[in-house]
């Protein structure tokens, strides 16, 4: 079911399925990606009796372009916990991100720590190592797309010859992986002008001053504090966007009782390329 909810600067679409009186379960996709990633893991959360909520982040259509034109990762944060209440979650909820939505987990986590039972991040570390992997050769080389989109040549390279680029991110991120279907719908959802300088957006608030409102202030807060609650972290061992050497030290950076796997046969989109294998790491972690 696609339904959505405006908040006071965007409107959220989102993908439910589930249980409506069962504990929460909010999906946070990527880029370049869109909910639609999420197709395989709803159906196996709902059937553990979730109520399984994957929202088209802001400026992804079906979801609007955000009226401030805020894209900073706290403000994924925030959404995540705005979701949270609008859909009556309590103590027993979880949080799962892939990518963006991975790092817009770690702080929703920690500035939140009443809302999440426990938590999945999958193909994005721990904010403190990403910061660390910035000051190496191999992981600039990999992340050279997040300073090419500091450009506006960005917002009209993209788009060319039926959006290639992003064909060629999702093939150099997952070799092995055939993802003519996903890139079908990340065309569809970054087809207009605004809503690829939207998702264009996230990387360029990243080189900014952040914009601190009240609401914002406790999750900016909480940006170097390790989330109170388990977290399982999910990393394919062929990931092209962030090699497997910058993850080693993931634990130290989490809860106890956190767990750290490494997919075999998988890279950046590992919850699509092994979804037996991802689905069964989450279940026996949410289980416990």
């Amino acid at each position: 079911m696609n339904n959505s909810l405006t908040f006071d600067d965007v409107t959220l679409h989102y993908r439910e399925e589930g249980d409506p009186h069962g504990p929460l379960a909010v999906l946070l996709h990527g880029f370049p990606d869109t909910n639609y990633t999420f197709r395989h893991l709803m159906p196996y959360l709902a059937n553990l009796g979730y109520h399984v909520v994957a929202p088209a982040m802001r400026g992804y259509a079906p979801s609007s372009v955000a009226t401030t034109g805020d894209y900073q990762t706290a403000t994924l944060s925030h959404d995540a916990i705005r979701l949270h209440e609008a859909f009556g979650g309590d103590s027993n909820a979880v949080l799962i991100g892939h990518d963006w939505g991975a790092a817009g987990t770690y702080p929703a986590l920690a500035a939140a720590p009443e809302r999440w039972r426990k938590a999945v991040t999958m193909a994005v570390p721990p904010l403190a190592l990403m910061a660390q992997a910035f000051m190496t050769f191999d992981q600039l080389q990999r992340s050279w797309y997040m300073f090419y989109f500091q450009s506006p040549l960005a917002d009209v390279t993209v788009p060319l010859d039926d959006f290639t680029f992003i064909q060629r991110l999702w093939s150099d991120w997952s070799p092995r992986y055939d993802s003519t279907v996903d890139v079908q719908h990340v065309r569809e959802a970054l087809a207009e002008p605004a809503n690829l300088a939207a998702a264009l957006g996230y990387y360029r608030a990243m080189f900014q001053p952040p914009a601190s409102t009240s609401a914002l202030a406790p999750i900016h807060a909480a940006f170097s504090t390790v989330p109170a609650m388990p977290v399982l972290y999910l990393h394919g061992e062929n990931d092209g966007c962030i090699g497997t050497s910058v993850v080693t030290d993931t634990l130290e950076h989490l809860a106890v009782g956190s767990e750290m796997h490494i997919v075999a046969n998988a890279g950046h989109f590992l919850h699509l390329e092994q979804p037996d294998e991802v689905h069964h790491l989450i279940g026996e972690f949410l289980g416990r």
